[in-house]
């Protein structure tokens, strides 16, 4: 018998074609059950509810223990929107003392995908954030009548000083770019936003948990799913030990006050910050709570720009606080020594003038620094960029490399957001602005003063200061001393050592000294204190000049590095030094003396901003 091979090819294809629909079919079995999330929400939603528990944040604490931030509790409305059914709406409104268009609108909010991108009716949404505890007491009670509807328990931030908002931060609800970026997030999460607790999110955030209880026919929830074994409890964050004195911050605060500047205090042999403050600047409970958006809001409109942290951010000409720089470079390349003398006839004048006060004439280093002569480094940056044999682009370029090991012109890397880089010019610079015509010294002659195109942040100018209360080296500043009990990272542990011979700081320092003992800066000379520090006035072309200072103290084992920058507010004696020297008093002493109360009386009630020419509103 003739075996039949188109018969048997027919019953390949059919039994390929089954299997092919059979292949489809599983396929499709478990892209529903397993790939599709909605399928998947449906079913687990029926028998579990799988409820986020929240973790206490990181706790903080200033470098004497003090606990600065903390939480308390805080609640919630969460709801399952395909198990609310019928309802009285009246009666759910009237408990938590909101109309009914106020819930329409929240449910409409929650409903919204562009505003809520994680929104499903099968999962937990946020309704209503921000309960008081009496509206929690209330509907606590009521729970039962309403179904479909939890209360999320949480924690918020609470602070124990209305201190230090632009080193602490806040904390914010997550945006769909942070839930983007980090798959941590979801929908109702929060996240630090500015000051520590942006930069170190991470650690005081902690790890979520999970419980999952079971749910009955009719939805009602009966219990832990196999006695909780399956839930994941979850991690506390971290605690954060600052460096920052929060008293010595609330002090500067107080000083700053109706002032526009900053105050920026190192510890030299650590590069710790003592306190940071900018001014003007707001009580971080502000931007806790229900009225947070609102608060949040009036900060941005303000004019005086509160939320700008010009401790780090603001970028400003140093003017005289910038010779001690060009004394270090111009001895480290023998263009001056310490016997070294200019002349100064009221001022640098060299085809040009720069003006200068009266003092004696001709003038070596140390008392240039003491009576914070422009003429004497005028000459010295001249004598060094118009060096014979040499370009001065080169010149500068190399003066420009010796201000970038100084930390100017770049970002230091303090453990903040936001940190600004301020200004330093190259050669390339000044090429392009001359547009390719021969430059001189004396093109650029008003850098030598710290003024020009020279920008500096005031924490630049305090890290510099540190530089030399350690005779030629530095670490990165920095805001954060501890993390939950291990220290800081290594980049903050490494020693930064200008290539300029330790010698040639000691001569800085000590011109730096005399000008406290009988020079620009006799208002810091502090009883059994020795003080060195060099004024700053910074001209302003947009009204009164700028008032600076930097100090250290004490001159041999100093403890305390300091910069001030007063906007607007005149000679750098007039505000700049007084305010610095009450700083350094305050931390070594914790007083000050009897014999400089009215300079503190006086520094605490000035307003600087009446006469800046900008008005308050």
């Amino acid at each position: 018998m003739r075996k039949d091979y188109n018969l048997e090819k027919r019953k390949y294809v059919i039994g390929g074609f089954i299997s092919l629909l059979v292949l489809i079919y599983v396929v499709r079995l478990f892209g529903l059950q397993v790939g599709d999330e909605k399928y998947k929400e449906s079913a687990d939603s029926n028998a579990f509810l799988r409820r986020v528990i929240y973790p206490a944040r990181g706790l903080v604490y200033d470098r004497n223990d003090r606990l600065v931030v903390f939480n308390k509790p805080a609640y919630e409305v969460m709801v399952i929107p395909k198990d609310v059914g019928e309802f009285d709406t009246t009666a759910f409104c009237s408990t938590l003392n909101i109309t009914r268009e106020e819930l329409a609108e929240h449910w409409e909010t929650m409903k919204d995908t562009r505003k809520n991108p994680g929104y499903s009716s099968y999962t937990p949404q946020k309704l209503i954030s921000h309960l008081s505890q009496e509206d929690y007491g209330r509907l606590q009670e009521k729970l039962y009548l309403f179904p479909g509807f939890f209360i999320q328990k949480r924690s918020e931030r609470e602070y124990a000083y209305h201190a230090g908002a632009n080193i602490l931060g806040n904390i914010r609800e997550v945006s769909a770019t942070d839930m983007e970026k980090d798959p941590y997030y979801r929908r109702g999460d929060y996240t630090g936003d500015l000051g520590v607790e942006k930069s170190y999110e991470t650690a005081l955030r902690g790890k979520k948990g999970v419980e999952i209880l079971m749910r009955d026919a009719s939805g009602r929830i009966k219990g832990k799913y196999e006695n909780g074994i399956h839930d994941v409890p979850p991690e506390s964050g971290h605690n954060l030990r600052l460096s920052i004195d929060i008293e010595l911050q609330e002090y500067g605060e107080r000083l700053m006050r109706n002032k526009i500047g900053a105050i920026v205090a190192i510890e030299p042999s650590s590069g710790e910050i003592l306190a940071l403050v900018t001014s003007p600047n707001y009580d971080p409970a502000m931007l806790v709570g229900g009225d947070r958006g609102k608060n949040y809001a009036a900060l941005v409109k303000d004019k005086f720009k509160p939320l700008y942290d010009r401790s780090i951010q603001g970028t400003y000409p140093p003017g005289s606080t910038f010779k001690p720089t060009q004394g270090l470079i111009f001895l480290q390349e023998g263009v001056v020594n310490d016997h070294t003398m200019y002349p100064c006839h009221h001022g640098y004048v060299n085809r040009l003038r720069v003006g200068c006060h009266g003092h004696a004439s001709p003038i070596s280093l140390k008392p240039a620094l003491q009576t914070s002569c422009n003429a004497y480094f005028c000459w010295g940056l001249k004598n060094m960029i118009d060096k014979r044999g040499t370009k001065p682009a080169d010149q500068f370029d190399k003066w420009k490399n010796y201000m970038v090991e100084m930390g100017y012109g770049y970002r230091l890397g303090v453990d903040l957001p936001h940190e600004s880089r301020g200004f330093i010019p190259n050669s390339e610079f000044y090429s392009k602005s001359f547009r390719g015509a021969n430059w001189s010294a004396n093109s650029i002659i008003s850098i030598a003063i710290g003024q020009g195109e020279v920008l500096a942040t005031p924490l630049q100018i305090a890290n510099l200061c540190a530089t030399i209360a350690n005779r030629g080296w530095f670490y990165t500043p920095h805001v954060v001393k501890e993390v939950a009990d291990s220290t800081i990272d290594a980049k903050y542990r490494k020693k930064h050592r200008p290539s300029i011979r330790k010698e040639y700081y000691k001569d800085v320092a000590q011109g730096m000294r005399m000008a406290v003992l009988g020079g620009t800066c006799r208002l810091a000379n502090l009883p059994g204190i020795e003080v060195a520090g060099k004024t700053g006035t910074a001209q302003n072309p947009h009204g009164r000049d700028h008032s600076a200072f930097m100090g250290f103290a004490p001159y041999d084992k100093p403890k305390i590095a300091i910069a001030v920058y007063v906007e607007n507010a005149g000679f750098g004696a007039t505000f700049g030094v007084p305010i610095g020297s009450l700083m350094i008093e305050k931390y070594l002493t914790g007083e000050i003396s009897p014999g400089r109360k009215h300079i503190e009386e006086r520094m605490l009630n000035s307003n600087t901003i009446v006469n800046s020419g900008v008005k308050k509103h």
